[in-house]
């Protein structure tokens, strides 16, 4: 019976999913999850473009997309989640940010916790192939490459005249920029514009409002939610972008695409290139 009982135990350790999130924590699971919470959106997308959306039985309150999780219980947000809706829904894996204060908790009940956080470009390729690890979907870089393939067409499909306009792109209010190094800043890297805040700010750092009336940008990208008052900032009436009305205000769908680092980051190179073909002064240098 008990060399039964070591083939069985082995028997099913062979099919265990093992991997390493963002925290460097190993998490084990016995088999591929079929209940899944995704406390962000960007990996609630993620999760539906790799084909297992009908496996998420909670998102928060910020996942509306695609359309079908909007039926999903909606169980808060990443940095306020209902523990006990979760609880509740007997997840196998709930998948949250690294910031998240949630992980904890969730793993003191007893709940598999998978923290991902992706900010670049490289933490999206590499978000995309755990969470195909995780769910056990073997084309995971196949989507990747679609995503790095509509990235670079965006780019291809600028004239020359636009490269080099140095732009600013406003994440939140507060204010909060995408620098250099977040993911934002690199696809903006690649369609050739210049990145007024620089790498070594950190990703989304949040700036002094003065600071950006010096870099005097000559082109700035900002979401609805985030654009009313620009002009009543203190200084910014002398902004270029705003002086020639070079400001592109992306309506809050769009606004969306443009800051989640997921699988719609295509369509967000192509916002940006829209923007810069329409707003961009012509002859703008390197």
């Amino acid at each position: 019976m008990v060399c039964l009982a070591l083939v069985f135990w082995f028997s099913g350790s062979v099919h265990a999913l093992q991997l390493t999130d963002d925290r460097g924590v190993t998490v084990v699971l016995p088999r591929a999850p079929q209940r899944i919470v995704s406390l962000l959106p960007s990996l609630t997308e993620t999760v539906c473009e790799l084909g297992r959306c009908q496996n998420l039985v909670g998102v928060d309150r910020y996942s509306n997309y695609p359309a079908s999780v909007q039926k999903l219980p909606q169980v808060g947000g990443g940095l306020d989640p209902n523990i006990e809706m979760i609880v509740a829904l007997k997840p196998d894996v709930v998948l949250l940010a690294t910031s998240s204060r949630a992980g904890d908790r969730l793993q003191a009940l007893g709940l598999k916790v998978v923290a991902l956080e992706p900010r670049s470009h490289a933490d999206v390729q590499r978000v995309m192939l755990k969470l195909g690890q995780l769910l056990e979907v073997p084309d995971a870089a196949r989507i990747w490459r679609a995503i790095d393939a509509g990235v670079s067409a965006a780019a291809q499909s600028l004239p020359a005249g636009v490269r080099g306009t140095r732009v600013y792109f406003e994440v939140n209010q507060g204010p909060y920029a995408a620098s250099e190094s977040s993911f934002i800043g690199e696809t903006l890297t690649r369609l050739g514009a210049k990145n007024i805040v620089p790498a070594k700010l950190g990703p989304f750092p949040k700036l002094n409002p003065e600071y950006i009336v010096r870099a005097n940008p000559d082109l700035i990208m900002v979401g609805q939610r985030s654009a009313d008052g620009l002009q009543a900032r203190p200084g910014w009436q002398g902004i270029r972008a705003l002086r020639e009305q070079r400001i592109c205000i992306f309506p809050t769908e769009e606004a969306n695409v443009l800051v989640r680092p997921g699988p719609r980051m295509a369509e967000g190179a192509r916002l940006m290139a829209r923007c810069l073909l329409d707003k961009a002064p012509k002859g703008a240098k390197p």
